[in-house]
């Protein structure tokens, strides 16, 4: 018999209200080691808010979230980050002045066990320099290394944002429209990205771009009016008729 997967995170019930607005009510998902979960809907059906839960961003009115098997529900941000879970924006947060290298150093840095080096030049530590050149290959930007952020594409600085992220060693990497803004070409450099991300971690992505994501998902979570209202293969979701009503369009339009 297989061993069961591994769970990298689960939410359980979360809520979100702002007011009188329930932007996300009730959802519940788990996000398995080796698997990319996407998490798709239309305009306002609390993607965001969902995915700023799970990263600290916004604190649950109501609801859990554990990753592994410790509950991170009030953890901060920078916490949450320091046990395992790495988040990249929708706007690209990079520090432009900088090198590629130096981006990635600084995330290494930040994660390392000894973060805070007074003492001593950074640049020699093996651990960090290990962990950077790592991120740098994986995320294919090695020949960028020494030049300039501000000077890379628009998909390059979508890399090395993802680059960033790798470098503080996740167990799970939630991505938030990361193609938003790309030309064929360079989409498709960081799909095959994304694609090799789940390799020991788990990774989940909101993404818009539906080519892109019944291409790379494992796993589907449908949302609409801030609730979950299908989960699973791509395929069953294709076929759920509550998906096809509220984000594939009528019957007709998704056959």
């Amino acid at each position: 018999m297989a061993d069961a997967p591994t769970v990298a995170l689960r939410a359980e019930g979360l809520k979100k209200q702002f007011g009188g607005l329930v932007a996300v009510s009730d959802v519940s998902l788990v996000v398995h080691v080796g698997e990319i979960h996407a998490v798709i809907g239309p305009n306002g059906a609390g993607k965001s808010t969902l995915i700023n839960l799970l990263s600290g961003d916004l604190t649950p009115s109501a609801g859990e979230i554990l990753l592994g098997g410790t509950d991170i529900t009030r953890f901060a941000p920078d916490r949450r980050a320091r046990a395992g879970l790495g988040r990249s924006y929708q706007k690209t947060t990079i520090f432009p002045q900088f090198t590629v290298q130096e981006n990635v150093r600084l995330a290494a840095q930040a994660h390392a066990s000894s973060p805070l080096k007074i003492f001593g030049n950074v640049t020699s530590d093996s651990e960090v320099n290990r962990h950077t050149i790592d991120a740098l290959e994986q995320a294919g930007l090695a020949a960028r290394a020494h030049m300039t952020a501000t000077h890379l594409s628009h998909g390059e600085q979508r890399q090395l944002e993802i680059a960033m992220v790798l470098a503080t060693q996740p167990s799970i990497i939630l991505l938030d429209e990361p193609l938003a803004g790309m030309g064929q070409s360079e989409a498709r450099k960081v799909v095959d990205l994304i694609a090799s991300l789940k390799k020991g971690r788990a990774v989940l992505v909101v993404e818009h771009d539906m080519d892109a994501v019944f291409e790379l998902a494992d796993r589907l979570t449908v949302m609409a009016d801030g609730k979950a209202i299908a989960s699973g293969s791509p395929q069953q979701v294709r076929t759920d008729p509550a998906v096809r009503l509220a984000y594939l369009g009528n019957e007709e339009d998704a056959a």
